[in-house]
């Protein structure tokens, strides 16, 4: 089993450009952006003030907990009348009994011993209504913080959600816009992808990681100023501790952003080959080619595990080196802090503040690594997506005035030396003219790769014809919008299509006011009625994919959709070919019937299914070979007759 054709993913963007456009694109929700960005800020930077009142609060109350023998003290003590000589004696006795040598404990246990007139003097005593007005203070910063945090986070929910939806509307516009010839060589799944999954990338990480990168930064840079305003030398300490992981996150970044890009790419070829292979289901069972499919699967499978793989694992490092930095910091800023305390040039709640500010030090740098991981990943979705919107669109038609009615159409199609090529090296049409009468029946015949659905295409306006005219009751398809010639046409194709949906919407697709009597007319003109008759709610019954619906009882059903719209003009290419002997014979019959004031173009391969046009045009290599009806064309012995008499021979 051949491997599907694949066209080579073309060179990446850089990063930089990338994100940049992508931020140029959020220039609608830029006041909302920058709200929430503002508030991620202030909800860190109300983060970072927190500890030096958390210091305060702990140095109040270590100082608490501690007897109040300072010199001023003591003086207010020995000058306070209302404590007796005696008790004074005693305790100047004690505290001249302490020095250098004494012992913590039996410090205490002297201080125990003093006259309760002096013992409630120095006795331990926290400032409460201190140590309230601290704590009031941080319970408001972090109320604030997390209402501030939480806003932001809705924000920026808001802004992906809707700069999401705003991608795929305009991915469905462009598709619109796009020429049959973008589909014809760029694989079904892979749009499918670019529209799925590289959006909901774009807006996922855009909602997780900007807000956190904004947030992340703050701390990195606040705590850095907070701790060299709290102590320089406990800063030195931290920043040293840590300094490694600014090295290893630069190394890694550096590896895996190739990886990053080279894995949408791969998930884009793998959906691709799984449309492919899954709507061909049927052909890979009937000829065993379950083992070939399976192999080509694997093979795009293991590319996209190794591209996983290389960036998962170099994104997933940052998280324990960035742990390992963190905790080698705590350690270091308590041993720096132990020494500087027991110097006296700092006090506990120093300590206490750093071990907070290592973390929000630390923590960053993990956050920020992971945040740039992510927009590595939006960078690599929103340059396939702006690829895709960046792609060549069919010609405007701004300049296009004139307006063909399709009630007033007469019916008369001419083609001029019509020359077309899909490639500009290569022509396909080579000198093509011909000339359909009002109300004609113009079969056209020949063998595959004769150009026969190309001169389909060029009509219906799907490809601009290189040179030559196509004239539509004396107005050049040139000069008509592609909007103006497709609702002059009904087309019924060979592959059917039935959306889910009931079989009445289906029959009046994009046809309003359609009463039900028109539309039982039509399936009995078809030869369908009882067909939907028999389904569990007739008009009403909704068509699904695993509906036991035959392929020519789909095919029945389109021709139905045909009949009922009203255009002067008819294509039926292969419309009879997923259709048994039998219903052929009343399909032809309705196709007579419809076909009455029409001008028709059948292309078709069974040729005793066009012996009642009034022309069949002959193609072969491009060109019209042989023109003529059944008769004369039989009767000439050419090419047709050939072509004509080959059915019938074993």
């Amino acid at each position: 089993m051949p491997r599907p054709m694949r066209r080579l993913p073309e060179k990446s963007k850089d990063f930089k450009g990338s994100i940049k456009r992508l931020f140029n694109s959020l220039n609608r929700w830029r006041y909302l952006l920058v709200f929430a960005l503002c508030l991620a800020m202030i909800s860190a930077i109300l983060a970072l003030i927190a500890p030096n009142r958390l210091s305060d609060l702990t140095d109040t109350i270590t100082e608490g907990l501690k007897p109040n023998v300072s010199s001023e003290k003591m003086q207010m003590i020995m000058e306070d009348e209302d404590i007796s000589l005696e008790d004074k004696m005693k305790a100047s006795e004690i505290f001249a009994s302490i020095n250098e040598n004494t012992s913590q404990e039996e410090i205490l246990e002297k201080i125990d011993s003093l006259p309760k007139s002096i013992y409630d003097e120095i006795k331990p005593a926290i400032d409460m209504n201190k140590v309230k007005s601290i704590s009031l203070l941080l319970l408001s910063f972090y109320l604030i913080s997390a209402l501030f945090s939480y806003i932001q986070s809705y924000s920026m929910s808001t802004i992906s959600n809707h700069f999401a939806k705003r991608l795929r509307s305009n991915i469905s516009n462009k598709i619109n816009k796009l020429p049959l010839k973008y589909f014809d060589t760029n694989e079904t799944g892979d749009v499918l992808s670019r529209v799925t999954n590289d959006v909901d990338t774009i807006a996922m990480n855009m909602n997780n990681s900007l807000a956190t990168l904004v947030t992340a930064i703050t701390l990195f840079v606040g705590s850095i100023i907070m701790m060299f305003y709290t102590n320089w030398i406990m800063a030195i300490t931290a920043i040293l501790s840590s300094i490694i992981g600014f090295g290893l996150m630069g190394l890694i970044l550096s590896k895996s952003q190739k990886y990053f890009i080279q894995r949408q790419k791969e998930l884009g070829s793998l959906n691709g080959y799984i449309e492919e292979i899954y709507s061909g289901h049927n052909v890979v069972k009937v000829y065993n080619g379950d083992k070939e499919a399976l192999k080509d699967f694997d093979e795009l499978n293991d590319k996209l595990y190794v591209c996983n793989r290389k960036s998962q694992f170099l994104s997933g490092l940052m998280q324990p080196i960035m742990m390992f930095v963190g905790n080698f910091g705590y350690v270091a800023v308590c041993v720096a802090g132990a020494l500087l305390t027991m110097n006296n040039i700092i006090n506990f709640g120093v300590i206490v503040a750093f071990m907070i500010y290592v973390r929000m030090f630390t923590n960053p740098l993990s956050q920020i690594a992971q945040a740039m991981t992510s927009l590595q990943s939006t960078a690599a979705a929103s340059e396939r997506v702006f690829e895709f919107l960046d792609e060549k669109e069919m010609p405007e038609q701004k300049n296009i005035s004139k307006h063909l009615d399709k009630s007033k159409a007469k019916g008369e199609i001419t083609f001029q030396n019509v020359k077309f090529g899909y490639d500009e090296d290569k022509t396909i049409i080579q000198d093509f003219s011909a000339r359909a009468k009002p109300g004609q029946k113009i079969a056209i015949v020949g063998p595959t790769g004769a150009g026969k659905t190309t001169m389909v295409n060029l009509l219906m306006k799907f490809y601009d014809i290189n040179s030559g005219d196509i004239v539509i009751d004396g107005i050049s398809t040139r000069d008509l919008t592609r909007e103006n010639v497709h609702s002059l046409f009904v087309m019924v194709l060979q592959d059917t299509w039935l959306f889910e949906g009931t079989v009445r919407d289906n029959i009046k697709f994009n046809k309003e006011d359609v009463s039900d009597e028109q539309i039982w007319e039509v399936l009995k003109v078809v030869g369908v009625d009882h067909f939907v008759r028999t389904l569990p709610n007739g008009l009403d019954t909704v068509l699904k994919d695993d509906e036991s619906i035959s392929a020519g009882q789909k095919q029945l059903l389109t021709i139905a959709r045909g009949m009922i719209a009203d255009a002067p003009f008819l294509i039926l290419d292969e419309a009879t070919s997923n259709v048994d002997t039998r219903t052929e014979e009343l399909v032809q019959k309705a196709m007579d019937k419809l076909t009455e004031g029409r001008t028709s173009f059948i292309i078709a391969h069974r040729l005793s299914t066009i012996k009642n046009a009034d022309l069949i045009l002959v193609m072969k290599d491009g060109n019209i070979i042989e023109q003529g009806n059944h008769k004369k064309l039989i009767e000439k012995n050419g090419f047709y007759a050939e072509l004509y008499n080959s059915q019938f021979q074993n």
